[in-house]
């Protein structure tokens, strides 16, 4: 006869508890127990609290593997869902040794029984037992029955296909406490749509919204100063798309006389590139892409090409910008030296297609879209018993709720996207398709992406400063990680759960798209781990630099219009300066655009910071030495940052450790 005593825990949430009652029973290698009522009457499944029962088999059970929980609801009482911490089990009340059985999950009464492992994290080579192996198996087979991809726009990366939240069930959602925003001051103008009538104006709103946001006041002082234009390339909300040239574009019809009184004395552009001090912001992706119409305005988009000069006075600063891709008599290119309206309005064209790029690529292509496809993909192919199920999880688990969310509402039909921005979603279609198809796994991954792009030494890009210390960091946390599992490269090619995990990301997430660049397969433990620091960082840091920025950068309408309501100029010389405010949109959709900005880009009040776990599996052994090397290499990043910040005008704090999420949940 075997004897078992059982300790079930609930877990301390507030709302963890359940009016219901539970059933166990011990799967063991020889036998499985009959099932056995846990809490009589007296017992209840409050938060917090553990109930011991003695289960005893008049055969033997032999090794114990398995758990299985079922709840059952209790008559005349509400069917509550229940959050089970762990389970403990002795061979005798005394045993010093202790079978744990984490779960850390909601159980519910139409879940039928549910199995529970022991703590043991393993690969599916090391599982040797069939009961195991067969346990694995039909947990990825369960998860696959209702977690599948979708297609949410052809030619795109794809998405989870579930119709709503409600389907994602009570452990693939959460509840995010989000702090009081205050947009009292935005709602008053929801009606009314005509433009700003004058400069004034606009500040005395900026006044009101603005105050308190130290960001924004000195965008608002700064935003007509080309060095400051250079600045946000380098460092505002959208920090993906300057990149280092040697040659011009041929469609961009700059001549070195035109910009050579904007260059230092006695060099050329030729030899200004050969030195690497020449940039190029290149919207080529949104060229001949439909604009929308807001308010019942027609906006307009362009497609421009700017060039910039990094000078000895280490500044970024525009030298020219051609506001369409093709040249000709009707696309003049515009210079400093022009009248400060056109070459103002010049740089507000750039800043609204930079918008563009940002919301949709920048944005929701490079963190959202591409945390759904890694998090739909390990539903579907690591079993939660995988190091790399437990490893990623906490970073790209809330994708999906979140993601789902944005596109029933700020990507649905009459949403915001759709009513208040210069793109209508027949344009967002197109735009994803285009992104997706330039995407490349290069600049997905934050050295390669850098180095490309000629930021990776330039002193006043904190951005790249911040983004490959925190890459750097991540990247040994993962590699000492792989180190507890994978012994060599063998052990990465001969893991089939892995290899069908980044087999279905590239056909299934990225559409089999061979030019990306993205891995088809893993031979080595270094390109396991690139590609897991790149996961973990596109869902952290990126979100946080591209996302927590926007309000900042946004606030003061004219830096960064969401649509411009005017066509743009085909010549030189025919735009004053009081007529700039005329191709801002309309108060209610500027108004309507900052409200949501106000929302997204304030973090929860109960956020997460990098490499900080609550889960179980960081508690504990080697993986909670890694955590703390990695939490101790991510301070010193944070006090050098904020060091560094303290001789800064302008401090650069997005990427500052301390203030990115752990996860992607706004």
């Amino acid at each position: 006869m075997d004897e078992f005593h059982v300790t079930i825990r609930t877990s301390t949430l507030p709302l963890s508890g359940t009016y219901g009652s539970v059933w166990i029973s011990l799967v063991g290698t020889l036998c499985e127990t009959p099932p056995v009522k846990v809490n009589p009457e007296q017992h209840r499944l409050l938060p917090g609290s553990a109930y011991t029962i003695v289960i005893t088999s008049i055969e033997e059970v032999g090794r114990l593997v398995l758990l299985k929980l079922r709840l059952e609801a209790q008559p005349g009482f509400p069917d509550l869902n229940w959050h089970c911490q762990d389970v403990e089990v002795r061979r005798h009340s005394e045993d010093p040794n202790v079978d744990v059985f984490p779960f850390h999950k909601w159980i519910q009464s139409a879940d039928e029984y549910v199995e529970l492992r022991n703590d043991k994290v393993c690969l599916r080579n090391e599982d040797t037992l069939a009961i195991l192996i067969a346990h694995r198996e039909k947990d990825l087979e369960n998860k696959r029955q209702y977690v599948r991809f979708g297609t949410y726009i052809d030619g795109v990366i794809r998405c989870v296909d579930m119709p709503s939240e409600t389907a994602l069930g009570p452990n693939l959602t959460y509840i995010r406490k989000n702090p009081c925003t205050n947009v009292h001051y935005l709602k008053g103008f929801t009606e009314r749509g005509t433009s700003w009538n004058s400069l004034q104006e606009l500040e005395t709103f900026f006044l009101f919204n603005g105050r308190e946001n130290t960001v924004g006041k000195y965008v608002q002082a700064h935003w007509k100063e080309d060095a400051f234009f250079g600045y946000q390339c380098l460092n505002g909300s959208n920090p993906l798309y300057v990149k280092q040239i040697r040659s011009l574009p041929p469609n961009l019809a700059v001549t070195s006389k035109m910009v050579r009184s904007f260059l230092p004395e006695g060099s050329s552009l030729k030899r200004e590139m050969e030195k690497g001090r020449v940039y190029l912001l290149d919207y080529e992706i949104l060229d001949q892409l439909p604009a929308n119409t807001v308010s019942g305005k027609q906006t307009y988009l362009t497609a421009p090409l700017c060039l910039l000069h990094y000078n000895q006075n280490e500044e970024l600063k525009p030298i020219a910008i051609q506001l369409q891709q093709a040249p000709g008599p009707q696309n003049p290119v515009f210079l400093p030296s022009d009248s400060a309206a056109d070459w103002l309005l010049a740089k507000m064209w750039v800043h609204n297609s930079d918008f563009v790029v940002h919301q949709l690529l920048s944005h929701l292509l490079r963190t959202h879209l591409v945390g759904e496809v890694c998090c739909t993909a390990t539903l579907r192919h690591l079993p939660e018993i995988h190091p790399l199920n437990k490893l990623l999880m906490p970073h790209i688990q809330t994708t999906l709720q979140i993601n789902i969310q944005a596109r029933a509402t700020l990507l649905a039909k009459n949403g915001v996207f759709d009513k208040s921005m210069s793109w209508n979603l027949e344009a967002v279609k197109l735009l994803l398709a285009r992104g997706t198809q330039s995407l490349r796994y290069s600049s997905m991954c934050v050295p390669d992406d850098l180095g490309c792009r000629g930021l990776d030494t330039l002193p006043i890009c904190y951005y790249a400063q911040d983004a490959i210390r925190v890459w750097d960091a991540l990247n040994r946390f993962v590699e000492g990680w792989g180190s507890l599992y994978y012994c060599n490269d063998e052990d990465v090619q001969q893991d089939c759960e892995l290899q069908n995990w980044i087999r279905e990301i590239f056909m299934d997430g990225f559409l089999g798209l061979s030019h990306t660049g993205i891995p088809q397969s893993f031979q080595t433990t270094v390109e396991m781990c690139k590609f897991v620091t790149m996961v973990i960082f596109s869902c952290s840091a990126l979100h946080s630099a591209v996302n927590f920025s926007q309000l900042d950068f946004n606030l003061w309408i004219p830096n960064s219009p969401a649509a411009m309501v005017r066509p743009p100029p085909q010549t030189k010389g025919q735009i004053s300066a009081d007529e700039l405010l005329s191709f801002l949109p309309g108060v209610n959709s500027s108004c309507h655009v900052l409200t949501v900005l106000s929302l997204l880009s304030q973090r929860a009040t109960d956020y997460v910071p990098l490499c900080h776990y609550k889960e179980w599996y960081f508690r504990s052994g080697a993986i909670l030495r890694h955590v703390e090397k990695v939490q101790k290499e991510l301070k010193k990043i944070a006090r050098d940052i904020t060091k560094r910040n303290k001789q800064l005008e302008l401090p650069y704090t997005y990427l500052s450790p301390d203030y990115i999420e752990n996860n992607l949940a706004i």
